[in-house]
């Protein structure tokens, strides 16, 4: 999954003459503020941390009340969403109209029905509702699914990321891994633009409100037999 990485930063952490006692568990009480939440700083969220002290004496800065200064470095996972960026999160809720996920356990996502290609259509299969794509019958996104999606937007105040399921690239994890490729050989898109053709045409085929069924060649040979009989 795209978004995650890894940054080595030196830092100072200032503390109260206080927790001179005991330095170590305080200066990890100040780190551990910064977890799941949205850094400026580090342009993301922080995951997690280690630290090495760089030096064995603290600087004291002077004033009414003077603070000790003490360097360290800080390894850290950091969770930096972009847009187009590929993510991936687990669907916890599913209705006609959107897809919502959580992503790493924390943030929430949500794939509206805007960013939804026409190829995964809504149903209410076995007392649940599902996406199911109409050409890869075992492409399925249900509640409690991984589905993989590109980022649209994140708002950094909340951790809410927008996405989007519309490049053929995103969808249900389990499936993209198992068959994206092959699914991407030129007979399976040979196959595919014919099963779209098909699904356009009855879509547009339409006469008083009604889709009219298609008519293969078969029927056609079939009716013209008949028409013969008749004159006869």
């Amino acid at each position: 999954m795209e978004g995650l990485s890894k940054s080595v930063a030196d830092l100072i952490v200032y503390e109260h003459p206080s927790q001179s006692k005991d330095v170590d568990k305080a200066i990890l009480r100040e780190l551990s503020s910064l977890l799941f939440k949205y850094s400026q700083a580090f342009d993301g969220v922080v995951l997690a941390y280690s630290v090495e002290p760089q030096d064995k004496c603290a600087r004291i800065l002077s004033g009414v009340r003077p603070y000790f200064g003490v360097r360290l470095q800080a390894n850290m996972l950091i969770f930096s969403p972009k847009p187009n960026m590929l993510l991936e999160g687990k669907v916890v809720k599913l209705t006609r109209e959107s897809i919502h996920c959580i992503v790493l356990g924390f943030s929430s996502a949500i794939v509206t029905d805007e960013n939804i290609r026409n190829e995964l259509k809504y149903k209410f299969k076995h007392g649940e509702g599902v996406y199911v794509s109409r050409y890869h019958k075992r492409h399925v996104i249900k509640v409690g699914a991984v589905i993989r999606f590109v980022v649209k937007s994140l708002d950094e105040e909340i951790l809410h990321i927008s996405g989007s399921l519309i490049p053929a690239n995103t969808g249900s994890v389990h499936w993209l891994d198992k068959y994206y490729a092959d699914a991407g050989t030129d007979s399976n898109k040979k196959a595919r633009r014919q099963n779209e053709e098909e699904v356009e045409m009855q879509e547009l085929v339409t006469v008083g409100g009604e889709t009219l069924p298609l008519v293969n060649d078969h029927e056609v040979k079939r009716s013209k037999k008949r028409r013969r009989a008749e004159d006869q």
